[in-house]
């Protein structure tokens, strides 16, 4: 069994995760500490690098990390790396982007989410990247009840649907943290 520390405060992420790996010969661990990095990284990939590195030096273990984020074309991909940050609570980020939207009509409302991935050893050096990637657009209303984040916004066109009305099981086929952590954990697979 191959142990690593997923570096992350957020229950919904190791949840998501845990679902995605199932069946796989990988264990995935939060950190017990309290674990609050600086992100100042330019892009998600620097962010998700703090974060994996963080995890290592406080752990000494394999460690994981992610930094996602919606990215809108019509606000100039914000909110981008400042997704968790856009304000307060989860509703009153959504909020502010249906505000931001209000006079977009639908066909500019293209978006995507994005997770980027990195891998490091138990000293901080980097093993392995992914990206990943989904692509939509934002509703002027919240619609579901699954999922996190902007996930009751994003409509997932082939579906018709936004993140949070398609079931767990159908968003953690097409996410885009299914899509940089499935190469991931083929990569873990087969290297560690």
């Amino acid at each position: 069994m191959i142990k690593i520390i997923l570096a992350t405060s957020n229950p919904h992420k190791l949840e998501e995760i845990n679902a995605i790996n199932k069946n796989k010969n990988i264990v995935f661990y939060v950190i017990k500490e309290d674990f609050n990095p600086v992100e100042n990284g330019k892009t998600f990939e620097e962010n998700a690098l703090i974060k994996a590195r963080e995890a290592a030096k406080i752990t000494g273990e394999y460690c994981l990390a992610d930094d996602s984020g919606l990215c809108i074309d019509a606000l100039e991909g914000a909110p981008g790396l400042f997704s968790a940050r856009y304000a307060p609570t989860p509703a009153e980020r959504i909020n502010r982007v249906i505000k931001e939207l209000n006079a977009v009509p639908y066909e500019y409302r293209t978006a995507h989410f994005n997770c980027s991935m990195v891998l490091v050893d138990k000293n901080g050096e980097i093993l392995h990247k992914e990206t990943g990637k989904i692509f939509g657009y934002i509703d002027d209303s919240p619609k579901g009840q699954n999922g996190f984040g902007y996930d009751p916004i994003f409509i997932v066109p082939e579906y018709e649907k936004t993140m949070a009305e398609l079931s767990e099981e159908k968003k953690n086929e097409i996410s885009h943290r299914a899509n940089a952590l499935n190469p991931m954990l083929k990569w873990i697979e087969e290297n560690l």
